[in-house]
């Protein structure tokens, strides 16, 4: 049911003190409508969604979907005359296509109207949604930055810490490179009769996500600093040579078909020393009553090698819909992306994408692993974000795949992807 409305305040700079919108009030009868992804996080949002009517007089209602409807649904919507979704929930995969199409509101002078500080907002997520120093088409809402969760039981054995050392030469301990990393799994592997690694090896998205932490971790990425494409290169030969090498005498069997469902479970069942992962799955396999086997046994890190792959959603305001609910998206995006909104969302588990929050005293008093967390945050980097993002994913994740189970070689694979990369990017 629409409510009759006139903006009279909204939260801006996380502070709960209301500020007029320039003095101007919206039309009535605004309703802000949103289709979301059906996850946790927006579950989380939709619980704090009668403060924010309470405070502005605005209305806001979820249209909760699985992921694989969205985007057809909201570029539909994008493409008409008028869009009925007047505040958008845009995956970084889109962050390259939807500006381009143009059909986002620029957020940068909204945000310098209202005095809405985006310091606090971790440079790699505004970095990841397409922020440039002339424009911000989409604010951060929540990141899925990946990282390194591990057994630290298995570590601080002191019969495989002996037989490490004879074997390898080294100290058992949380590995620092990505050569480290994949010395401990083979030993797992080999040694601890445990996998070392649970990997998702399927081809498209998840062997693509995967891959891509392996292959900052080289030191290597998709593009050098003036956006020549660079995978190719001796880090890239080095990342998907160390990948493949992974799957073959390291991970689960049938690792090339597996998905993130399938390494949460061999986690949390004590069947795997490693998992290359988003970082918020750590309290779910954390959990005494749901992983028994590992709850108390386990930790985060950055990726070794000092940086993963970054991920995230963000908001957008459509440019195909009337002004008033404009202003209205923007008075709900600042809201919910205040610090204070934000502490709030994370205290239920909420992935932030402030530095503030990652380092509040009542989030760390609840969960101290975020301290860790917000580091793998800050180091992330970006798979390939332009208008054929998704496309991209499934060719690198089909090459990946075949270098993977020796049906191509690396450097085959490697030129392929690079190729294929360039082709989508002149389209």
């Amino acid at each position: 049911m629409k409510t009759r409305l006139k903006i009279n305040a909204f939260l801006v700079a996380g502070s709960l003190a209301a500020t007029l919108w320039a003095g101007t009030a919206l039309a009535a009868d605004v309703v802000l409508r949103a289709l979301m992804e059906d996850v946790p996080e927006t579950k989380i949002i939709e619980g704090l969604l009668p403060e924010f009517e309470a405070e502005t007089g605005i209305k806001v209602e979820f249209e909760k979907v699985g992921y694989g409807d969205m985007h057809d649904k909201l570029v539909t919507q994008l493409v008409s005359g008028e869009s009925q979704y007047n505040l958008l929930s845009v995956d970084f995969l889109w962050a390259g296509e939807f500006p381009a199409g143009g059909w986002l509101e620029d957020l940068k002078p909204y945000a310098e109207k209202s005095g809405f500080d985006t310091s606090p907002i971790i440079p790699s997520m505004l970095d990841l949604l397409g922020r440039t120093d002339e424009a911000m088409p989409i604010m951060p809402m929540y990141n899925y930055s990946m990282g390194l969760i591990y057994r630290t039981d298995l570590l601080e054995n002191p019969d495989l810490a002996a037989k490490f050392e004879a074997a390898v030469g080294k100290k058992l301990e949380a590995p620092a490179t990505l050569d480290d990393y994949v010395a401990v799994a083979k030993f797992m592997k080999a040694q601890a009769g445990i996998n070392g690694a649970a990997m998702q090896g399927q081809r498209g998205d998840p062997n693509s996500m995967e891959f891509s932490n392996y292959l900052f971790a080289a030191g290597g990425d998709y593009f050098d600093k003036d956006g020549a494409i660079v995978l190719n290169s001796d880090e890239g030969k080095k990342a998907l040579t160390l990948y493949a090498d992974m799957i073959s005498n390291a991970a689960q069997t049938g690792a090339l078909s597996a998905t993130l469902d399938d390494t949460m479970r061999l986690m949390c069942a004590g069947e795997s020393f490693s998992m290359v992962t988003y970082w918020w799955m750590l309290p779910q396999i954390d959990n005494a009553e749901a992983c028994p086997n590992v709850a108390g046994k386990v930790s985060i890190s950055v990726m070794p090698g000092g940086h993963g792959e970054s991920g995230g959603w963000g908001w957008g305001i459509p440019k195909n819909i009337p002004d008033d609910q404009k202003e209205a998206a923007w008075s709900f995006i600042s809201w919910v992306q205040s610090k204070d909104v934000s502490v709030k969302r994370a205290l239920q588990g909420h992935a932030p994408v402030r530095s503030d929050v990652f380092s509040d005293a009542a989030v760390l008093a609840k969960y101290p692993f975020y301290a860790k967390a917000g580091d793998i945050v800050a180091a992330g980097k970006s798979f390939p974000i332009f208008t054929y993002s998704p496309q991209y994913e499934d060719l690198l994740g089909t090459q990946i795949s075949l270098a993977a189970s020796g049906d191509a070689t690396v450097e085959a694979a490697l030129e392929a992807s690079a190729k294929g990369l360039k082709d989508l990017m002149a389209k």
